[in-house]
Formats: structure tokens, sequence, C-alpha cells
């Protein structure tokens, strides 16, 4: 297929005028338009390069030079980079956190899930007022704001304090999350987007493998306090442990800020008289919100209390009148009407039922590791590198085949992938020899180096132009909202009947002196945790196997 930045056959004569360019960009374009069927074709195509020629693309997309693609996936690549990053520092020093803090198994747990609830619920928002505000002012904006909130994180000096700063880092990163597949989908032609969005999940993976080994060694970061560094702001700096996994994205999100603000190009027409969908937000947020409060809460402190009680019931009323809410709207948060297209459909109820399988995985991993198996954090951190590590390997290769045979059974064959590890987790305990435990993490890493990148690649190219906004941020906010629940469910399954004084041993990482009668029931509650995942892992093989109408499976190719 075409792209805008590349010529018709033959070529451009090297001493065209600009002119003669322009015309052949707009030739381009036209077929683009044509081939993709993103504009009516009884419509007479653009003349020149001031109009447009494809819907939902702005003449300054005709004017850009090829290697603009590869600056647009720069700037997302280094988002993509602190994100995983970020992720990964802060779940491989939970259990000092909690020591350091002095806070309670909740609160700790809080502080992943208030960044991932508040980035669940803003993503959709964030992708609608992209399309009206435009991809790079708002990528920008959440690049910058991400930094700021990682330095007040650094001075936070309790777990309640935290979490607040942590949801704001989650809105940044909405703004990041909402706009980066949409400004790479929009910078490549669809014959190299699977290669693109591969090199946005090797960054992934490479950040996840650096994450939590990066995160192991910032905790036990000493600075003196009679060297220079240590002496500065008051002797401040010598105290910090905890905070360097927050402060290091500090400098990455200045740099990031900088080169998105230089490098970014608007390509796509704003989006006028977009409105906010105030019912279906609210709505929402109450329904996630209570069933996330049900799920953490009643773990821990039990099912018959009073807030997790209100809590199912916020969600039992909030998600149906939030499908009310939506369905009436004008400007819905989720465009339901996107769902009945198969590929769309299909490609979303995957990646939900993918993230709910695989994101308590690291979660549950962390505490393996660093309780009952009484490692360091840098070790911990070591030994969770094969699942990024098969990813780094597997999403180039899934990339490039995507872009050559098409999306639909990759993924499916990521997804079976995915559930073979998970199902072998199931029987790792405490004398189990770490090359099995590396194996299962190996084969689900794969899993999901195989599924990422072409069910993105699948979902993006099902919708138009002018809808890959709402269409990226309806993924991410399903990604999400996968993620934020395979945790409190792990969290609810793995912390059921066992006693207060094992379970801060566990989580605390402090579980030398735990008998082993103990930790046997630790272990029980674990293998059931990933017979869940995997359970969860085989409904979406199964969505991914739905068939499709002929039409259908040509456009998800």
């Amino acid at each position: 297929m075409a792209s805008i930045e590349e010529l018709p056959a033959g070529g451009h004569n090297p001493i065209a005028t600009d002119d003669e360019i322009i015309a052949q960009q707009v030739t381009a374009a036209n077929a683009v338009a044509e081939e993709s069927q993103m504009i009516d074709l009884s419509v007479p195509l653009a003349p020149a390069a001031e109009s447009l020629p494809v819907a939902g693309v702005t003449s300054a997309a005709l004017a850009i030079k090829p290697s603009y693609r590869w600056w647009a996936l720069s700037c997302t690549s280094l988002g993509s980079l602190m994100a995983a990053l970020n992720a990964g520092t802060l779940i491989i020093a939970l259990p000092v956190l909690m020591r350091s803090l002095h806070a309670q198994l909740l609160s700790v747990v809080w502080v992943l899930l208030a960044y991932m609830l508040a980035q669940t619920v803003l993503v959709l928002t964030a992708g609608r007022i992209a399309d009206m505000v435009g991809r790079k002012t708002l990528y920008v904006i959440g690049f910058a704001a991400f930094g700021v909130a990682a330095l007040a994180a650094g001075f936070c000096t309790d777990a309640n304090q935290l979490i607040v700063v942590r949801a704001i880092q989650g809105a940044a990163g909405a703004f990041m999350i909402a706009n980066s597949s949409a400004i790479v989908t929009d910078a490549f032609p669809k014959k190299q987007l699977g290669l693109a969005l591969g090199t946005n999940m090797i960054v992934v993976a490479v950040g996840s493998i650096l994450g939590t080994i990066l995160g192991g060694w910032l905790i036990t970061v000493q600075i003196p306090a009679h060297s220079f560094i240590g002496s500065l702001f008051g002797g401040w700096l010598a105290g910090l442990t905890w905070q360097w996994v927050f402060l290091f994205n500090v400098p990455i999100s200045l740099i990031g800020t900088i080169w998105a603000a230089a490098n970014l190009r608007e390509l796509s027409q704003l989006e006028k008289r977009q409105r906010f969908d105030i019912f279906g937000t609210l709505f929402y947020v109450v329904a996630v919100l209570g069933l996330l409060l049900a799920l953490t809460v009643g773990g821990i402190e039990g099912w018959t209390a009073q807030i997790v009680t209100a809590g199912f019931i916020a969600a039992a009323v909030g998600l149906p009148w939030f499908i009310v809410a939506e369905l009436l709207a004008k400007q819905p948060m989720l465009d339901l009407r996107l769902f009945t297209h198969r590929p769309f459909a299909l490609g979303n109820l995957s990646t939900i039922f993918n993230a709910m399988a695989r994101q308590g995985v690291t979660f549950l991993f962390v505490f393996y590791f660093q309780g009952p198996q009484m490692k360091d954090p840098i070790t911990a951190g070591l030994l969770l590198t094969p699942i990024a590590a098969s990813m780094l390997v597997v999403s180039p290769l899934s990339g490039i085949l995507a872009d050559r045979f098409g999306s639909r059974w990759l993924a499916f064959t990521g997804l079976v992938l995915t559930t073979i590890g998970l199902a072998g987790m199931a029987f790792i305990d405490n004398s189990t020899p770490y090359w099995y435990t590396a194996l299962t993490m190996c084969v689900m890493g794969a899993g999901s180096g195989f599924f990422n990148s072409p069910n993105t690649r699948l979902i993006m190219t099902s919708v138009r132009a002018g809808q890959r906004g709402i269409a990226a941020g309806t993924r991410s906010m399903l990604m999400n909202t996968g993620g934020v629940f395979s945790i409190a469910i792990t969290l609810a399954i793995i912390v059921a009947a066992l006693p207060a004084s094992v379970l801060f041993a566990v989580f605390a990482g402090v579980a030398s002196g735990v008998p082993a009668s103990a930790l046997n029931l630790f272990f029980d509650n674990m293998h059931l945790a990933f017979w869940i995942l995997a359970g969860l892992s085989l409904i979406s093989v199964i969505i991914s196997a739905l068939p499709m109408r002929e039409g259908e499976m040509q456009e998800s190719a």
C-alpha cells in the first residue's frame, strides 16, 4: 500500500520543482485514500497540497519528509521506555516501600493501583481531548506533567501522600498513552505499521528488563552525607532510598518533553465541537473504583466489611448506568458503536482478558522472590528478566510477520503461548528449580511479544484516521482496566486465610522466620491465582479464534 511519503511508481524527478513534488505527494496521498477507502470516491480528489485528500489528515501531512516517521517513533519510544522503567522500578521496590513507610499492604498496593486507575479513567478522555487540541500538544503536556509528579513523589512522607501523587502521575501518563499509538499510526504507512509498533514493544521490553534491575539497585543507593552531592539541599539527598525509584524519571521526562516538542508534528485534522461525557465518566469511575475497593479490601479485611459491600453495590449500579449513558450520549466517553466492527471488538476483548491474565504475574513473582525465596531486590530484579527478555526477542519478529501475513493468527498464537506459560507457573513452589520458573516466564513473555503489536495493529487499522485517537484510548483503557483487576484479583486470592504476621513477612520481604506450614498456605493460594490467570488467558484465546466475515478478515490482515 502506498504511503503519503512514497511517490508513485517511477519515483520523482530529482530536479523537479517544489510544485511538481507537492503534486506527486498529493497523488500518493490520494492513492492512500483510495486504497484504504477512507474517503468517498465519488468526491473529486484534492488538486493541491492545501486540500485534504485523506479524511482526518492535514496539509502538514503532505509536506513531511519520509524520515519524520522515525522521529515520531523515537518520541513515542522514549515515552514507552520511561513508562516501562517506572513500572519496573516501583514494583520491585514495594517490599522496601512497605517497610520504610511502615505502611499496610493495602496502602502499598494502592500506590500501584492509584496510578493505573487514574490512567484508566482518563485515557479515553485524553484521546478525545487530543482529537480536539492536537496529539502533539497533549503528548508534550503529558511528558512534562509526568516528570513534575515524579519529583513530587520523591518528597512524600507517607503512603497516603504517595497514593495522591501517583494518581496525578497516572493522569499525565494517560495523556501520553492515549496518543502514542495514534501518533505512530498517523506517521507510518500500513505496510510498515507492524514494524513500528513492534519497535515500541522492543523498547517496552528493554525498559521492563532494566526497570526491575534498576529498581533493585536504586533502593540500595546511599549517598554519603559528607560528600558534595550528599550535602546538597541541606543533606536531603543523603537520606534517600526508595525515593530514587521516582526521582530518576525527572531527567528522562525533561529530555522527552523537549524532544517531543521539537520533533512531533500535527498530522491529523482537529475535531471541532467536542464535548466531555460527564455522566459516562462519572458512572465508570463509580463502577471501577467500587469494584477495586471491594476486591482489594475484601481479601485483607474480610468480605463482610461495610466498604466491601458498598463497593460491590456501587459496581453493580454504576456499570449498567455507564452502558446506558454511553448509548444515549451524543459524544460518549466510550463509543460503543465501534464495537459493531468485529475486528475492533474482538481485538479489544482479547486485550482486556489478556491484561487480566498477565498483569498480576510480575506482582506475584516480586513477592515470591523477595518473600519465601528471600532474595535481595537486585537479585529479584534479575530473576524477573526472562519475561521481558523473551518479549524483546519476539516483538520485532511479530511486527514484521504481521506486516507480511496479517495480525490475527499471530495474536492468537501469542495468546496460546501465554496460557501455556501461566498454567506452568501454577506448579511453582519454594523448591522449584529456577530454570523451570524461567522457562515458564519465557513462554509467557514470548506469548506477549507475539500478541501485543499484531493485536494493536489489528485494532488501529480497523478504524478511520479520524477515529485513531479514540481507538487508541479505548485499547489503552481496556488494557489498563484488565491490569488493575488482575492485581486486585491476585491480591484477593493470595492473602485469603493468611495470618496477619505471615502476610506482612511475605510481602515485606522478611519471611526468614515464617514456618513452612504457613508458607505452604501462601503457595496454595499462589497456585490458585495462577490457574485463574490461565483461565482468563484461555478466554482471550477463544475470543481471538471467533470467526470473521470474509471482508472483515481482509481488513484485519
